[in-house]
């Protein structure tokens, strides 16, 4: 299959506003000048008036994978209760309508949560057996997301140098983004991952993050999204506050395992990162208590509270004129945040990065036979405009360790480099190629005398 020119079947893929390349293997790209390419491009969409980033969990497993650490295993839900084989049915079916291709755990969750409250409605018996296994298997799964948490930090503390390479990963990917100017609008992050990598990597990098939460001692969901922001006054200077550096917003779109119901209110409970499975901030009943949200298939799931709120943050910040919107780890497999994306691709001036590892391609010969999470970003990019859309996908290109290294652009608070770069250009010495040509030709001593 062939859209926007991409052969579609081969592992690596790269398309920007200037370059396509569609590669079979990683021998076939030249990293270097692919570099030249990539880098200046994504600076610039960088710099847009208005930049989202959206994280799934590649993110988390790419940094895992780079510490040598078990990441959180998304198997399907093992439920001993008579009602399992249609909840696992029914989770395959709306997995296949949404175009999501095999369902998950957190499509096993949804259907049992949508039978529990069902059988609840009739008055059938059976929704208390099936809501306290339901119970022990959440418990279950919010204890291997914390055990993947405990397992990196534990390795961090060891000096482990997997590990510290990793978080370095994962630090300089995050201050890529977060760092730009004060004078544009801050980074809105949004994420579908439950763990807390990213909030991990911000307060090592020092960068400040705002979200919906208040307060201190028990900081509370707040019900009216406030542009709070960040200031400070120069010395010397009154009346005339600037905004600080490195400053970003986040929005977690299915909720987070420290998240919990309390008094009708939601409050970010104490959980630290990688807390041990008997932490007392880990509630006995899992299903009432934690706000973890799993993907939806029906528009009316999302105004369930607080998942109207998050997801007004998120079509508020990305649709609107000169919106750029990178994901990374992204599968597009949740229909809700898809639409938003495809509203906000109506208008002319906003842009889509999509970066995806993304393993699954097709066998050569076998067009039409990739796997299921390209197979989604196809029938995504179907009808969407070519200029609006850069992609960089497969292993090379969605590598973590590459893409920091190679092609993703400094932070833009690195004034020392850009002051440099530009005291270069005032004095002639801003291009390279001469210097190159002077170790090898007689080019290079003529371009040195002048």
């Amino acid at each position: 299959m062939a859209f926007f020119g991409i052969e579609w079947n081969k592992k690596h893929i790269l398309k920007t506003s200037t370059k396509l390349l569609c590669a079979a293997d990683a021998s076939e790209i030249n990293t270097d000048e692919l570099r030249k390419e990539i880098e200046p491009w994504l600076s610039a969409i960088f710099q847009s008036e208005h930049l989202s980033l959206l994280v799934g969990t590649g993110l988390t497993s790419a940094v895992s994978f780079e510490a040598d650490v078990k990441p959180q295993e998304m198997n399907r839900l093992s439920l001993e209760s008579e009602l399992s084989g249609s909840i696992k049915k029914k989770a395959d079916t709306t997995a296949e309508a949404m175009g999501r291709g095999e369902a998950n755990i957190e499509d096993d969750i949804r259907v049992a949560l949508e039978l529990i409250n069902g059988l609840k409605i009739i008055e059938d018996g059976r929704y208390s057996v099936l809501e306290k296994e339901l119970n022990v298997k959440l418990l279950d799964f919010i204890k291997a997301i914390l055990t993947t948490e405990r397992d990196f930090l534990i390795k961090l503390k060891a000096e482990d140098t997997k590990a510290i390479f990793a978080f370095n990963l994962l630090k300089s990917f995050i201050l890529s983004f977060t760092s730009r100017a004060a004078s544009r609008e801050r980074l809105n992050v949004f994420t579908t991952n439950y763990d807390r990598f990213i909030e991990l990597a911000c307060d090592e990098t020092g960068v400040l993050l705002l979200d919906r939460f208040k307060g201190k001692i028990q900081p509370k969901f707040r019900n009216t999204r406030l542009e709070l922001d960040y200031h400070y006054n120069p010395p010397g200077i009154r009346g005339e506050p600037r905004y600080v550096e490195g400053v970003g917003r986040i929005t977690k779109l299915h909720g987070s395992i420290d998240w919990k119901f309390e008094d009708d209110k939601i409050i970010r409970s104490l959980l630290p990162f990688g807390a041990v499975e008997t932490h007392p901030e880990i509630p006995e009943n899992v299903t009432e208590s934690v706000v973890i949200y799993p993907n939806s298939s029906k528009d009316i799931e999302t105004a369930f509270y607080p998942y109207a709120e998050l997801f007004r943050d998120f079509s508020s910040a990305i649709c609107q004129p000169n919106s750029v919107i990178i994901t990374y780890g992204y599968g597009f497999g949740d229909s809700h945040i898809n639409r938003v994306i495809e509203d906000m691709l109506t208008i002319p001036s906003t842009h889509l990065v999509v970066i995806a590892w993304d393993r699954n391609y097709a066998k050569a010969g076998e067009p039409e036979n990739f796997g299921a999470s390209r197979e989604r970003v196809v029938k995504f990019l179907e009808n969407k405009n070519a200029a609006q859309c850069t992609l960089m996908i497969g292993e090379h290109f969605g590598d973590l360790k590459n893409l920091v290294e190679f092609y993703l652009p400094k932070s833009a608070i690195d004034r020392l480099t850009s002051k440099m770069q530009r005291l270069k250009d005032n004095r002639g010495e801003g291009f390279t190629e001469p210097v190159a040509k002077q170790e090898t030709g007689e080019e290079g001593a003529t371009e040195e005398k002048k």
